[in-house]
């Protein structure tokens, strides 16, 4: 058996924890540089505001309805995240952190001593105590069927008939389950596949479980697409994955605050993407062998035409080390310099990852004992100094902007709630 716990309409939810007065009223939060709508409260979604709108578009619906608007937060929702998953990863055997607000847990051997039904429910109203997040849990014998689940049991507790929970354990039972879900809204299926499923006359889950394997495979993406129906019968075909061992590559990239122009600023975002990428690094115990950097202009520009160049760099040794990662994203970023350009965005992508440690790649003209205790013990006093202070405290020099001039690259988020978790000057104050 299989679970997936989601966390409903997260982000809102996060903003919620720490502003009890945001209960019941409607809520968006809004993406980089309070651009479009990337996340609604049930309220907001009842008012018809939708993903990806734009938000000077609906500022005024915004208005009339008392709508808060909340700029992202995104140390907050990370922190958030990493509570509900890690008292996750306490009550079940094995957890894939599938997204930042989505969690499948592997079940097997749990029937024999448990109700899942039961521990369903007590695992969504501990996440709800823990963490102030709330959640929805599906339980099915595939993770197919657990995100339909998932999905029905949100909807029956949004209409007020049902706790959150679903257990799909019996054949009847799955077949009415997924009579009432749209194929568009099953797990794998894209819109190509959902139109060509239309057109034969399959609208929902349970047309489509009943499909035959000879056209799935023709029409659905041939393995893919059986896999797809086994697991809509009953018959898992993925396990949980606890660890992405594939991952090859890793990017830190952000539009800017503002269109910039000058050099100093812009290489102040790339060092600061540099240092985002080489603090993951270290927290996943991994060593980049390959760095690019881009700069992108608008594409949205009529005149000069739009403009967007990369360099990729091949690093001397594989390494996580923020200042030797700082100083070759300096170097990438000289060479795709132009001056007179309006530039909206800059990155950093790292690829040829491998396990850092004694085992990683040398390098034939490289020094084994040059700088590498020492410059470790840095790299760990910074990444502590970060955790116990707050994001920020220690950087490189580079990211350091000249007095007066603020960081020119810093997103805009005009209505961001305070890092209620993750900042000192920013905790939850109690008055007594």
């Amino acid at each position: 058996m299989f679970g997936l716990v989601d966390c409903n309409n997260f982000y809102a939810s996060c903003e919620r924890v720490f502003r009890p007065e945001l209960e019941g009223r409607p809520v968006v939060v809004l993406s980089n540089n309070d651009g479009c709508i990337v996340a609604r409260s049930q309220e907001a979604k009842a008012l018809g505001l939708k993903m990806g709108e734009p938000y000077f578009q609906v500022k005024e619906l915004i208005r009339q309805h008392g709508v808060v608007a909340c700029s992202s937060n995104y140390e907050l929702y990370g922190d958030m995240s990493r509570r509900v998953m890690w008292y996750l990863q306490q009550v079940a055997p094995a957890v894939e952190v599938y997204s930042v607000d989505e969690a499948f847990l592997d079940l097997a051997g749990m029937t024999r001593h448990f109700d899942l039904g039961r521990w369903a429910g007590e695992v969504r109203g501990q996440v709800r105590q823990r963490t102030g997040i709330p959640v929805c849990v599906g339980v099915a014998p595939t993770k197919t069927l657990a995100k339909v689940a998932n999905r029905v049991a949100k909807q029956d507790m949004v209409a007020g008939c049902g706790p959150g929970v679903l257990l799909l354990e019996d054949e009847a039972q799955r077949r009415e389950v997924l009579a009432r879900v749209a194929i568009e809204d099953v797990w794998g299926v894209g819109h190509r596949s959902a139109a060509k499923l239309h057109a034969v006359g399959v609208r929902t889950a349970a047309e489509l479980a009943g499909v035959g394997d000879a056209w799935a495979r023709k029409n659905l993406g041939g393995v893919v697409g059986a896999r797809l129906l086994h697991e809509l019968r009953g018959f898992p075909c993925s396990s949980v994955v606890v660890e992405d061992e594939a991952r090859k590559s890793m990017a830190c990239t952000r539009s800017f605050g503002q269109t910039l122009t000058e050099l100093p600023d812009i290489a102040g975002a790339v060092a600061s993407h540099a240092a985002r990428a080489g603090e993951k690094l270290r927290q996943q115990g991994l060593a980049a062998r390959l760095l690019t950097v881009f700069v992108e202009t608008s594409r949205f520009a009529q005149l000069p035409p739009p403009y967007s160049l990369s360099a990729q760099l091949t690093l001397p040794v594989a390494t996580d080390d923020t200042l030797v990662l700082a100083a070759w994203a300096r170097r990438g970023l000289e060479r795709i310099w132009r001056p007179g350009r309006r530039y909206v965005k800059a990155g950093v992508v790292l690829d040829g990852l491998e396990r850092a440690g004694a085992n990683r790649q040398g390098s034939l003209f490289e020094d084994p004992c040059r700088f590498a205790p020492a410059r470790a013990e840095l790299m760990r006093a910074m990444d502590a100094l970060n955790t116990r202070y707050g994001k920020g405290m220690v950087r490189v020099g580079s990211m350091v902007a000249a007095p007066g001039r603020g960081e020119a690259w810093a997103m805009r988020r005009d209505v961001k709630s305070p890092a209620f978790t993750t900042k000192w000057k920013e905790l939850w104050g109690v008055r007594c």
